[in-house]
């Protein structure tokens, strides 16, 4: 089994159209919904996957959610709903109550401290419901997503694609490296290996996994194998890389790990952080 825990759906074409992305990326702007990714993900193994939320459109999380329902493909959806909004609390209770509403996604600002007391009592909201944060955030954030998980011990925090990092196949950012270490200190937060190709500055991301390795060390080192699993970032990460080669990339990599921990990476561990369900079409 293999999850592929970070795609995003859209479709220019709807009469209302898209936030993102713009007309003038060349490369996104056009139709991505279930049956585009299963054409790349599938041959490579995947099984299922967590589609995350780009749109800032409250009711672009129910039509999320609406595809997801005709399609056993998605096994969780983590929306976008902002905590620093008067409306977060009915919003949550509203598409919470579908079971494959798995949490949210927020940028490395909504978790500046200190927090708000309304961002702050938001994500305790999150946390009672037994839902989990995505961040999306650079290096010098993570200090603060560390702030975060003292401050909510039972809330899962997913750092999204590594951190950010720039990854030029050598000894990764230092500020990067402390960051990762603070987070990595709570067992309650879990960093998603993804989008790697996006943080290559080439026209063309490497298919060596030593161009990786130095990066993937220190998260293997700081997280364990109980805490690091798979995403793609997909069509994201297509802009300089085939879905292909960057699983190739880290199947090598976590597969040199052992059978075991190449489960953990692939499924298990997702499963802990989002506490998504197995689906049958």
């Amino acid at each position: 089994m293999i999850i592929d825990t970070h795609a995003h759906f859209y479709d220019p074409s709807r009469p209302q159209g898209v936030p993102w992305p713009r007309p003038e990326d060349k490369s996104l702007y056009r139709t991505i919904l279930p049956e585009q990714l299963k054409v790349v993900a599938v041959p490579e193994g995947v099984t299922g996957t967590v589609v995350v939320e780009a749109s800032p459109w409250v009711e672009d999380n129910q039509w999320v959610l609406d595809i997801a329902a005709r399609e056993p493909f998605v096994v969780g959806f983590v929306g976008n709903l902002d905590p620093a909004s008067a409306e977060f609390a009915k919003n949550l209770d509203r598409f919470s109550a579908d079971p494959l509403f798995r949490g949210i996604r927020v940028g490395g600002g909504a978790v500046k401290q200190p927090l708000s007391s309304t961002v702050l009592d938001s994500l305790k909201r999150l946390q009672d419901k037994d839902l989990e944060l995505d961040i999306l955030l650079g290096p010098p954030a993570l200090a603060d997503a560390a702030a975060l998980a003292e401050a909510l011990p039972r809330l899962r925090i997913v750092l999204n694609h590594v951190g950010a990092v720039r990854i030029d196949g050598n000894a990764p950012d230092p500020v990067w490296v402390t960051g990762m270490k603070q987070a990595a200190a709570y067992p309650h937060v879990y960093c998603k290996v993804s989008s790697l190709s996006s943080f290559v500055k080439m026209p063309q991301a490497p298919a060596q996994v030593s161009f990786y390795a130095p990066t993937l060390d220190v998260l293997w080192n700081a997280f364990g194998e109980d805490r690091l699993f798979y995403g793609s970032d997909w069509p994201v990460s297509a802009r300089n890389s085939d879905y292909a080669t960057m699983m190739q990339v880290v199947r090598k990599y976590f597969g040199a790990k052992g059978p075991a921990a190449a489960a953990k990476f692939f499924w298990r561990n997702s499963q802990a952080a989002y506490r998504w369900v197995p689906r049958t079409a």
